[in-house]
């Protein structure tokens, strides 16, 4: 390779990271978003001698990986969590069921999607925004209104600047965040609490979690959840809410968990932990990874991915623990 390639390559590169959470928000899913990414890049090098400087090369590289957001997003279903699609289940009633054709939300490293930014604000509002329940609320809406409402309400751009993008009028793509917002009002996901970085409190009741859940201790984990708390376990449709139905459950069907380990992780802006269960053969072999949506103090949401041979190499976990 040149060293002009290598120069070209180099400067695409560095707006890998923020180019993939764009795509992950668009998209909901972190392997598409890196592959979404991968397309952009190469296109853009292909393409990189008629780029005529007109607008930054971070703009041209953004509408690259809009039209390819775009296309995917025209070709498919728009990704979803289990409470999109059902009402919670009352434990007695509790199955089970996998949902093949079911296009699931998918969580991603913080490392891939967040920028490191000084200011604090702008910490929160990217990390709030690759929440698992915002980025679900995202797939509500239309692609185009989607692309304007993140390239305007996260990254800040300009009306004038998303127009020329998307090579529409400004007064369009005012109308399209209306719309857009409107949408979002209606499926407006609980605040959740700023994690980043975890004050005493947090870390206090992190510990208190890894220790009732470790010890399989229901009375101790009920105390940290939220009344309304809900359970989910992709890729399986069940979801449960209330202290009830989720000890039920985790003392029921759920007991399998009892003896787990948990290793702390981050994803989606939240705090995370990868769980590993006993195996019979000696150690602990991978079970779910977990991401928790922390809010007034308490546990919100829990949500278990259960595909851990996708996620765990993907967040850069043990493939097992031998104590």
């Amino acid at each position: 390779m040149s060293d002009t390639a290598t120069a070209t390559t180099e400067e695409l590169d560095k707006y890998r990271r923020e180019l993939t959470g764009y795509c992950y928000r668009m998209l909901g899913s972190s392997f598409e978003a890196e592959d979404a990414v991968q397309d952009t890049m190469v296109r853009a090098w292909k393409a990189i001698d008629s780029f005529e400087g007109r607008s930054s090369l971070r703009s041209w590289l953004y509408r690259i990986a809009t039209n390819v957001c775009l296309d995917a997003l025209n070709a498919g279903n728009r990704r979803a969590r289990p409470m999109d699609l059902t009402s919670p289940t009352p434990v007695a009633q509790a199955k089970l069921v996998q949902q093949p054709e079911i296009t699931w939300l998918e969580p991603v490293p913080d490392g891939r999607v967040l920028p490191t930014v000084a200011d604090p604000a702008e910490t929160a509002v990217h990390r709030e925004t690759v929440r698992l329940a915002f980025v679900a609320a995202l797939q509500h809406l239309p692609p185009k209104q989607r692309a304007v409402l993140i390239l305007r309400e996260v990254l800040a751009w300009k009306a004038s600047e998303v127009a020329e993008l998307l090579d529409t009028s400004v007064a369009s793509v005012n109308s399209a965040l209306q719309r857009a917002r409107a949408t979002l009002a209606e499926q407006a996901p609980a605040a959740s609490d700023t994690a980043n970085p975890l004050d005493e409190e947090q870390k206090a009741l992190l510990e208190r979690y890894v220790a009732a859940f470790e010890g399989y201790d229901m009375k101790a984990l009920t105390a940290l959840l939220h009344e309304d708390a809900t359970m989910s376990m992709p890729p399986y449709d069940l979801w449960l809410q209330g202290h009830d139905d989720i000890v039920g459950w985790m003392l029921g069907v759920g007991e399998v968990c009892s003896g787990s380990k948990l290793v702390p992780t981050v994803a989606n802006g939240s705090p995370a932990f990868a769980q590993y269960h006993p195996d019979p053969a000696g150690g602990f072999s991978p079970w779910a990874l977990i991401v928790l949506e922390l809010r007034d103090g308490k546990v919100g949401g829990m949500d278990f991915f259960l595909d851990t041979q996708r996620w765990f190499p993907l967040f850069d976990l043990p493939a097992r623990l031998e104590v």
